[in-house]
């Protein structure tokens, strides 16, 4: 096996595959990159079994004297191409277990992994897929997958439930805490699915995921979910189990309405949440309608001090004076995932959930339980 490339080019390519590779794992197999070197490509490979990546790897500046394959390990090969000079760098398997890099004035020997040990990875391509925009994807991604509970101890509230249905695709994640719904139109129209993509996954992938007019096509299995984007394959496991009938939480009156500019009910909020009896993650901020038709943000801690921040509507308040106290962090998260300038809060009580909506977040809504204090 020995091939020439660019580096910039090698190096672009072994990013995208780094987001699979495996730092903690039983097999030591999983901490390498299979690379593949076929007559016109090369082909990295990487795996920590919970996603899998298949990055294929065409360019002019690569030129092969004779294909092969290699388990590499990947966390120093990454490192040793970053810091390599020179444009082009040459590959070539000197014995059984070494690898020969070359590049300018550096000659570097780099012993490989054995590649009997690695999984039989498939990325199986199925007739039960769908289409979508790449900024579609990543915005769906973006507006759900943060709302994910980071608590192992219910597997099924790691991950998003993508619910399909004709034109329509709908993302729902919760921690029970608060939940973001999400239901984006589809060129065309599908049968009815319904899957729990780990919201882990899905973060790894929006990494990957470029801001351009691509599709990428999504393949369900039984058990597991192909993403194929451009030159990219990436493959991630479901979660098992019946996701939670959310629709039955989300209320359907409210009786009070504020609508905020967004960026000001953002800074207040962080300002409030400073001196909050709390540390800053799960800081408790309270809301007050005054009568005048003023809205206070405040917290309050003996040992620290207090903070009181005075917040104007940008439109006429619907409803009567409200009072209630939430978590700074939801509520932060919750609307910075907002492409609105004006936000609107619908509250059904003080102790009942309320919900955020967005003039041009379209078929978004973003749902808070609140926090019951002295």
């Amino acid at each position: 096996m020995r091939f020439k490339i660019n580096k910039d080019k090698l190096l672009y390519h072994l990013l995208i595959a780094q987001k699979a590779l495996s730092t903690k794992t039983p097999n030591p197999a999983l901490q390498g990159i299979k690379i593949d070197v076929e007559a016109d490509k090369l082909v990295m490979t990487t795996s920590n079994s919970d996603i899998s990546i298949k990055v294929m790897l065409e360019d002019a500046s690569l030129d092969v004297e004779s294909t092969g394959s290699t388990l590499i390990p990947g966390k120093y090969f990454i490192e040793i191409i970053r810091k390599l000079d020179g444009q082009s760098v040459t590959f070539s398997q000197v014995e059984d277990n070494l690898l020969r890099i070359e590049a300018d004035h550096s000659d570097i020997t780099l012993n490989m992994l054995d590649l009997d040990d690695y999984p039989e990875l498939q990325f199986k391509e199925t007739d039960q897929s769908i289409k979508v925009n790449v900024r579609t994807l990543k915005t769906i991604i973006r507006q759900t997958a943060f709302a994910t509970s980071s608590i192992e101890n219910r597997p099924i509230l790691t991950g998003v439930n993508f619910t399909i249905d004709g034109d329509r695709l709908s993302g729902v994640a919760t921690d029970s805490y608060r939940l973001s719904q999400k239901e984006i139109p589809l060129e065309d129209s599908y049968e009815k699915m319904n899957v729990i993509i780990p919201g882990r996954s899905l973060e790894e992938l929006m990494k990957i995921l470029e801001n351009n007019q691509s599709d990428v096509e999504v393949h369900f299995d039984q058990n597991r979910v192909l993403f194929k984007y451009e030159n990219v394959l990436f493959h991630s496991r479901l979660l098992e189990g019946n996701y939670p009938e959310t629709s039955k939480l989300i209320p359907a009156e409210f009786p009070v309405q504020i609508t905020f500019n967004k960026e000001q009910l953002i800074t207040a909020i962080e300002r409030a949440s400073l001196l909050s009896s709390r540390d800053g993650q799960n800081a408790i901020v309270k809301l007050n309608v005054r009568n005048d038709d003023v809205v206070e943000i405040s917290s309050n801690s003996p040992e620290i001090g207090r903070v009181l921040e005075e917040v104007h509507p940008a439109d006429e308040i619907q409803g009567s004076p409200i009072k209630i106290a939430f978590s700074s962090k939801y509520v932060l998260e919750a609307l910075k995932v907002f492409n609105s300038s004006e936000v609107t809060v619908k509250f059904t009580g003080e102790i009942r959930p309320f919900i955020i909506t967005g003039e041009y977040d379209d078929d978004m809504l973003q749902l808070i339980l609140p926090v019951k204090t002295d």
